[in-house]
């Protein structure tokens, strides 16, 4: 009895302290207010050039953090009567404003495959960019950027690079996986003997999803509609400069996607039966950075242990970056 009263009296204290230590808790509880600074109102620049295509500028309006975003500010975010030039080997191309609304089902089809956004998208979207198609990319040239509109003024410059060939691209199954049929595209490159080349890797799956699927939306469709880069997608040549070596990557998902096979033990995988086309770049030194430095706010997102990353934009006086692609393209069929 004594052994069961001295257990009683045990809990009983051990109950009061816990109420206690509660309570000391709740009684710190404070409410506080934070005043978040005020957003400046920027531009935003989202520009590339591709070798043997004409420049793409679009340009949208920066928003607060908190702001709310629905297809009213979504639409509002474009930033419209910009005076856009693109200078190289001293002749400067105005670059006009071509929004979706006004182009044909034609050019419809040729913006979605240059874009790489469904035509459907297109159109629910009133899309606008900037081009010329007086301009088209080459490969050693260095393209100047200037906007203007009222009191902003964005200056930038970036470089086209010499295109590096992809020697080999090949699939393999990840033999650690349960499920024998999934893996990821590896190359091979050869590094010119100069420091500082920098590429980024997009692909995309062309072949389509069976009928059988369970999501009816997805039966006959394209796996993949545009090029996607996943996280990670650039790399340097800091510590292979002139070297031929070996590199892999997994499957990138487009933001946001409810594809089966982004949510479920698929994601991230290429797989068996699959026809992949690879667009292999090479990048300029800054372009590298500002790509860096953002995918590697995206992947830390959220994380307070993660190391904060300035964004490195490749502009002056505005947000964003210009990016010149030397691209090369060829096809893997995962077998």
């Amino acid at each position: 009895m004594k052994s069961g009263t001295r257990i009683q009296k045990n809990l009983l204290a051990m109950s009061i302290a816990m109420v206690l230590i509660s309570s000391t808790f709740i009684s710190c509880e404070k409410e506080i207010t934070v005043d978040l600074p005020v957003v400046d109102h920027q531009i935003v620049v989202e520009g590339f050039i591709y070798q043997d295509q004409p420049p793409m500028m679009m340009l949208t309006w920066s928003q607060g953090y908190f702001d709310p975003t629905n297809m009213e500010t979504l639409q509002n975010m474009f930033v419209h009567d910009a005076v856009v030039n693109v200078t190289v080997d001293n002749v400067s191309y105005t670059l006009d404003e071509v929004c979706t609304a006004d182009l044909t089902e034609e050019e419809l089809e040729l913006a979605s495959i240059a874009l790489g956004i469904p035509v459907e998208s297109l159109q629910s979207l009133n899309l606008c960019i900037y081009t010329s198609f007086e301009l088209i990319g080459e490969t050693g040239k260095v393209y100047y950027l200037d906007v203007s509109l009222d009191e902003h003024h964005i200056t930038g410059a970036t470089k086209l690079p010499e295109i590096v060939v992809l020697d080999t691209l090949f699939f393999d199954i990840v033999s650690s996986l349960p499920n024998d049929s999934l893996g990821f595209i590896y190359g091979n490159i050869t590094d010119p003997d100069t420091i500082g080349n920098a590429y980024r890797w997009f692909a995309k799956r062309i072949n389509h999803y069976p009928d059988w699927v369970e999501d009816e939306e997805l039966r006959g469709q394209q796996k993949d509609y545009g090029y996607i880069a996943p996280i990670g997608s650039v790399f340097d040549d800091e510590f292979f400069n002139g070297l031929s070596f070996e590199f892999a990557y997994y499957r990138g998902a487009e933001p946001n996607s409810s594809k089966y096979d982004d949510l479920n033990n698929e994601r991230g995988y290429f797989k068996r039966g699959d026809t992949i086309a690879v667009r292999g770049c090479t990048i300029d030194r800054n372009a590298y950075k500002f790509i860096y430095s953002f995918e590697s706010q995206v992947s830390n997102q959220g994380s307070p242990f993660a190391v904060p990353f300035n964004l490195e934009s490749n502009l002056q006086g505005g947000l964003g970056a210009f990016i010149g692609y030397g691209a090369i393209y060829d096809t893997v069929i995962c077998y």
